[in-house]
């Protein structure tokens, strides 16, 4: 009997001091899985400020290419000045209403 309850002990204490190192193994991976995380949220916000730097150039390329008279770019001009003008009267009666 006390030999069975040994027997019994030391397989349990096997399958704990197993279960430990693959619990520690497991938290090993989850840190180095974190910190990659961490490091492609940051590529990610950096290549997210990429594109949207890229975008607002070519914005300016396109409108730059309009004011210089290129005929493709015609209409984007024509339509930004129409939204600027529409800025600007917004504005003006944003002013008017308020007593200014």
């Amino acid at each position: 009997m006390l030999s069975e309850l040994e027997n019994n002990f030391s397989v349990l204490e096997k399958k704990i001091l197993n279960l430990h190192k693959k619990f520690r193994n497991l938290s090993e991976k989850y840190a180095e899985q974190s910190d990659e995380l961490e490091k492609l949220k940051e590529e990610y916000a950096e290549e997210r400020r990429k594109n949207q730097n890229l975008a607002e150039e070519n914005k300016e390329l396109k409108l730059y290419s309009a004011i210089s008279g290129n005929a493709e770019h015609n209409r984007l001009m024509k339509n930004h000045i129409n939204r600027l003008v529409k800025e600007i009267d917004m504005c003006i009666s944003e002013l008017q209403n308020n007593g200014l």
